[in-house]
């Protein structure tokens, strides 16, 4: 599991990433603001948060305003992982009022999801109380992975593996293809990778043979609660635990109480609703009459 501290991302890691958004919504020119707004405009600017979120994707909302207009200045009020309430502010822009308006939907289409991914998240670490793991999966939208479990790292989650170089699991349908628990387990030891090795469970047959196979992290799959308790209890002292599928915020609590180690939640990036956050733009100088 990825447990590095919260911190800022590199922007080597989104740049591109930034360019080929502004592309795709710029086309060929931005015809609404190339008409009806002066092009020595001046204006100011401010991201405002419409609902309470947690906040996430501050720097990469920047950086599209940066690249439309290289010499805007941004003045952050807040930073990433910072709970908000409605009306806050968290950044003030002053540049070209058409580069601005351009790269407004860009910027607030990174942001209102990123910040959607780690308030959802923070509403699962706050149900688990401190008392099991949240973690990610790879249920992420293709090319935005980097992004999306940043955004859970704001939140306060924690990654699983970033890619499938990242780490060794063996899934149910690496388990069929490969003839059963044992034999999954004893084909990836012979490939001789230096990580630890983690193998879904779908019975508690399967955990038992998972544990008799030597199997140092297990993964629990839509099991009841009644198995999850069970299952802690077999494997204690042997293997760790993860706990996944028809994971929900409410059932957190209880998931929490089983005392099985982590649990993995994919609606933290593939079901997160975007934030409620806007841009307001006003003029630092009134256009000129032709």
């Amino acid at each position: 599991m990825k447990s590095e501290p919260f911190g800022p991302l590199d922007p080597a890691l989104y740049r591109d990433t930034v360019r080929r958004a502004i592309a795709e919504d710029l086309g060929w020119g931005d015809l609404t603001t190339e008409a009806t707004v002066p092009d020595d405009l001046r204006a100011r600017g401010r991201l405002v948060a419409k609902s309470a979120c947690v906040l996430a994707g501050l720097e990469v909302a920047a950086e599209v305003f940066r690249q439309l207009d290289p010499g805007a200045t941004i003045e952050s009020r807040c930073r990433d992982g910072d709970r908000l309430e409605p009306g806050d502010v968290l950044a003030e822009i002053t540049g070209y009022a058409t580069r601005l308006l351009t790269a407004e939907r860009t910027a607030l289409n990174f942001l209102q999801h990123l910040s959607g991914i780690a308030t959802l998240t923070r509403a699962f670490v706050d149900a688990a109380a401190g008392r099991i793991t949240v973690l990610d999966t790879r249920k992420t939208l293709p090319t935005l992975r980097v992004l999306e479990k940043y955004a859970v790292r704001a939140g306060g989650g924690v990654n699983h593996r970033m890619a499938l170089d990242d780490g060794l699991l063996i899934k149910d349908n690496h388990v069929r293809l490969a003839g059963g628990v044992a034999a999954a387990l004893e084909r990836m030891r012979a490939a001789g990778h230096e990580m630890r090795i983690e193998i879904e469970a779908q019975t508690l047959a399967q955990l038992d043979e998972a544990l008799a196979a030597g199997a140092a992290m297990i993964l629990v799959d839509n099991m009841s609660i009644e198995e999850i308790r069970e299952a802690v209890r077999r494997a204690r002292g042997s293997a760790v635990l993860e706990i996944s599928g028809g994971v929900t915020l409410a059932r957190i609590p209880d998931l929490a109480a089983t005392g099985a180690e982590y649990v993995s939640v994919g609606a933290l990036t593939h079901s997160a609703a975007a934030s409620d956050i806007s841009f307001e733009l006003e003029p630092i100088e009134s256009p000129r009459d032709g």
